[in-house]
């Protein structure tokens, strides 16, 4: 009687492994643990709507910037070791308490939580270094890249530590330094020749899942406006406009901005499995260069413009005729500026941003300087030029993809 091996269940303990070459993209536990980063926007967002000064704008500025960099340290890594073995997702569950930590204290972390904030967030980044240190442990080809991660995160948990006990500004001055050295750790791993690979598939996911996220609070902020206004004819009108607004936003970073540039980094594996060059045994997974690194990098201003257009929205709505259009005006220059970094920076060439979207970038600046009769005409007019601009931008984009295609 023949016997039919079938494969067990994997072990409850598996070291990591260097796994770009995996199939499937985001896994649950990444979504789940996005909802504690979406907990600190949120936060972020309602503090900043009660203060719409440039003290409000640069506190909140620099705490979604703080946070912004811990998620793309956990989003990195778990790109390229996903071994979600027991110790991995109980660390990662341990993160996902911690960061919701940060948002609880988020409303005031520059002010009486400030500690509670700092010691959340210095807990996120001790478990993160304490993944990378296992990673070093068990994946031997990627400790030269890992020893970067381990410097850079390793120097920003030394310098969130020392913040408890700093009082003042002091306090914040450390707290921007760890940002730096976390922003300059992916950097300097880019830039190494012994550079570990990335994911493809997972990578463009994950962004696009959080700014699909962040892309709620735009949609919220108009709905939050109409319910606050009690549903006034006016603020429905702009509540209405601002739907527009952001099912534009929508349909320009997933129609142009996230098409290219996925096509991009897709042709770029493709290049380097031709070019027989790949570091690891997976050559469809290309060595991270500049392109990734843009790719990473131009999404920050997106969410964070995306966040803005969301809080003056919920502005517009509730107040119908507001001194706050300049955070319109701000959130949607910094958002196309986001696009241009990422479609540029993933073809290599500004000549891809220019006219759309760089062009307009000064239109959105000026246009609450003109003397609109009241809100309800200038977001309406905000709103269908954006609507041009997706149009636009996704028939310019089709025409680049169909070129590239043709290339191949």
């Amino acid at each position: 009687m023949s016997e039919v091996a079938t494969a067990g269940p994997e072990p409850l303990i598996r070291p990591p492994k260097l796994d770009v070459g995996r199939k499937g993209g985001a896994s649950p536990l990444e979504l789940f643990f996005d909802l504690a980063y979406v907990l600190v926007v949120l936060e972020l967002a309602k503090d900043f709507y009660g203060d719409l000064t440039w003290h409000g704008f640069l506190v909140m500025a620099g705490l979604f910037v703080t946070i912004w960099f811990s998620w793309v340290g956990f989003t990195l890594y778990a790109n390229r070791f996903n071994t979600d073995d027991v110790i991995y997702r109980l660390t990662k569950l341990a993160a996902t308490g911690a960061i919701a930590g940060c948002g609880a204290s988020a409303s005031d972390a520059v002010g009486k939580y400030a500690v509670q904030f700092a010691a959340c967030f210095l807990i996120g980044r001790v478990l993160l270094l304490a993944l990378y240190f296992r990673a070093w442990r068990h994946v031997s080809e990627a400790r030269p890249t890992i020893r970067v991660y381990l410097l850079s995160t390793g120097v920003s948990v030394v310098l969130w530590a020392v913040s408890l006990g700093v009082p003042g500004d002091g306090r914040y001055w450390l707290w921007g330094a760890a940002v730096l050295v976390d922003a300059l750790g992916p950097v300097l791993a880019t830039i190494r020749r012994d550079r570990l690979p990335l994911h493809i598939e997972h990578l463009p996911e994950r962004f696009g899942l959080l700014i699909i996220l962040v892309l709620g609070e735009a949609l919220g902020g108009a709905a939050r406006g109409v319910h606050d206004a009690s549903w006034a004819g006016r603020s429905l009108a702009i509540g209405l406009v601002g739907l527009v607004v952001a099912s534009s936003l929508w349909w320009i970073y997933f129609d142009v901005a996230s098409a290219k540039s996925t096509q991009r980094l897709e042709q770029a594996a493709e290049d380097d499995e031709g070019a027989g060059d790949a570091p690891t045994s997976e050559p469809e997974s290309p060595a991270s260069d500049e392109r990734h690194t843009m790719f990473v990098y131009g999404h920050l201003p997106l969410a964070f413009g995306t966040v803005m257009i969301g809080v003056s929205l919920e502005d517009f709505t509730v107040h119908v005729d507001t001194a706050g259009d300049w955070v319109l005006a701000a959130g949607l220059s910094i958002f196309f500026a986001g696009v241009a970094l990422i479609v540029a920076g993933t073809s290599r060439t500004w000549r891809s941003v220019w006219p759309w979207p760089l062009a307009f970038i000064p239109a959105f600046v000026v246009a609450p300087l003109l003397p609109f009769p009241n809100a309800i005409s200038l977001i309406a007019t905000y709103a269908i030029a954006l609507l041009a601009l997706a149009v636009h931008g996704t028939l310019a984009s089709r025409q680049s993809q169909n070129a590239l295609s043709a290339s191949r």
